[in-house]
């Protein structure tokens, strides 16, 4: 039988033969070498897969540097508090009455001018919402041997991956949160492969808006004097991918992040955040209010509330009329936090270039004509 001695955490190493893989027992004391050991620390983290929570759980009362951001690239939540979003929520519900214009123009103004809108009446129950929070909690909850079997170099797929980062790599620092991605290929593919923790309602909640996803693309390609059929938003959205995002308790939050600025490849981005929140997003040139061009601005957690952005394919498409803003996430020193986005690509044959009825329409916008091609996902 194992036994854990007082002070001391339980931690998973793949460096001995797969057939001599042990559970270790590691003291604190560790957690202080890791500071100084950065080396020692990336192998425990990245490579034995251990993730940022194993180094949390060893009692880890320091940021080590190999996760301290430039101080250009951290969040000033000072100052971003007097950014606050304050946007109410779409009610999609409303797109099936009499409503339906009005409720049309809130779309796509928000998708013209900030890139991001929060939804509600959605189409997705409530108490998924809440069960698929509580999978994403129980999954990284588990010990390191029941989830380092999905790291990209062993899983039994590779639509299903485990890590920590984003391409840990080729970092110079980095994200303090680790992530379980899975693409969707089929129901019975999920099913089989997808981990057993999450799997059912993971699934269940991708379906659930992906019916949405079809819902909000229709209504932005009409603004721009778009019908499309069936099959054309299906190959927009081919390619569909859930991700559970763990951002564990930080020392000191204020010294790194929980994902870098970035914009996302995708056609559209669905959000679930719980309700710690601390997803922050840029007020780029194109923000009305030009005193707060560039600033960051955070997106408050609404209970029941999704979050829709705006992604990259979808900003070629409409020749820059939608954006796809730039995001981040900070890290919180009270309790750990997930949040779960689901995010469409077009298929990957697909050439992405803006669409000539923008052109009819308007004729503005800041992309070239020439065509985009979307290859791949994202590492």
């Amino acid at each position: 039988m194992i036994m854990k001695a007082p002070h001391q955490a339980w931690i998973y190493s793949t460096s001995q033969p797969p057939q001599q893989k042990q559970v270790l027992c590691i003291k604190k004391s560790m957690a202080s070498s890791f500071v100084y050991d950065l080396n020692s620390l990336y192998n425990f983290v990245v490579r034995d897969g251990n993730g940022v929570k194993g180094m949390v759980d060893l009692g880890l009362d320091k940021v080590p540097e190999l996760f301290i951001h430039p101080l250009h690239e951290r969040i000033d939540k000072l100052k971003a508090r007097n950014n606050s979003y304050d946007q109410p929520p779409i009610d999609l519900s409303m797109l099936d009455g009499p409503w339906r214009s009005q409720v049309v123009e809130l779309i796509a103004e928000a998708a013209e001018k900030i890139g991001f809108f929060q939804v509600v009446n959605h189409g997705v129950p409530i108490e998924l919402l809440e069960a698929v929070k509580s999978a994403a909690h129980e999954f990284f909850e588990q010990s390191p041997e029941k989830k380092v079997v999905y790291r990209k170099a062993v899983s039994p797929t590779p639509f299903v991956n485990y890590g920590t980062s984003f391409v840990p790599g080729l970092e110079d620092t980095l994200e303090w949160r680790d992530n379980l991605r899975m693409v969707y290929m089929s129901d019975a593919h999920a099913l089989n492969f997808w981990p057993n923790k999450c799997r059912e309602v993971a699934l269940e909640y991708l379906k659930a808006s992906i019916s949405m996803v079809r819902r909000i693309i229709q209504v932005l390609m009409e603004k721009v004097g778009l019908t499309l059929d069936k099959s054309i938003i299906n190959d927009l959205i081919d390619i569909k991918m859930i991700q559970m995002n763990f951002y564990p308790i930080c020392p000191n939050p204020d010294l790194t992040v929980g994902v870098g600025r970035h914009s996302d490849m995708s056609m559209l981005m669905v959000l679930l955040q719980d309700d710690i929140g601390s997803l922050y997003m840029k007020m780029e040139e194109y923000s009305t209010n030009v005193e707060k061009k560039g600033e960051w601005m955070e997106i408050p957690p609404m209970p029941g509330a999704l979050i829709i952005n705006v992604g990259d394919a979808l900003e070629i498409l409409s020749n820059g009329k939608y954006k796809s803003a730039e995001h981040r996430v900070h890290t919180t020193s009270g309790q750990s936090r997930v949040s779960i986005p689901v995010l469409t690509y077009p298929r990957l044959d697909m050439n992405i270039r803006p669409i000539p009825e923008v052109f009819k329409s308007n004729g503005q916008g800041g992309c070239s004509s020439s065509p985009v091609i979307v290859k791949g996902l994202p590492e």
